[in-house]
């Protein structure tokens, strides 16, 4: 997993994860990568510094002080892999238990809302702006992560 800083065109910074390098380029050329600020898909990559250890300084033989390399722990690594899982078994949960409305989450939503269906746990697909104005109308929705068998990323 690789991190990337990205922007947009009206300058709103943002990060994302991808699975390599090779990757981030075919998302964004797809349009697939979204500012998660005004949801423009006109996204770069922005500049980076890059990401440098700490090195320790151990002693020589002789006494003289050298620098030492950092060693990788693999620490982010595992906890990326902890996330994708804990996140998957989140979407499995979801899945089994609640109604898959597909590109209709917006209008179920709403009827849900304003009690013109009944009461139940949806899921579905809802562009960035219906997202933003079921939020602006006091309906609570949270986004999830794509699966892993639906984005290449």
């Amino acid at each position: 997993m690789i991190v990337y800083d990205l922007s947009c065109p009206k300058d709103h910074r943002f990060e994302s994860w991808f699975r390599n390098s090779n990757v981030v380029e075919k998302l964004i050329k797809a349009g697939q990568v979204v500012c998660p600020h005004c949801g423009s898909t006109k996204v770069q990559k922005a500049p980076m510094a890059p990401m440098i250890g700490k090195t320790s300084i151990a002693k020589s033989s002789d006494d003289a002080a050298a620098p030492q390399a950092p060693q990788p722990t693999g620490e982010l690594t595992a906890a990326m892999e902890k996330a994708a899982e804990a996140f998957s078994e989140l979407r499995k949960a979801i899945e089994k238990n609640f109604d898959n409305v597909g590109g209709k989450f917006a209008e179920e939503a709403r009827r849900i809302h304003y009690g013109e269906s009944e009461k139940r746990g949806i899921y579905g697909e809802a562009t960035i702006k219906e997202t933003k104005d079921l939020l602006d109308e006091g309906i609570e929705v949270l986004p999830l992560p794509r699966s892993r068998r639906s984005q290449a990323n």
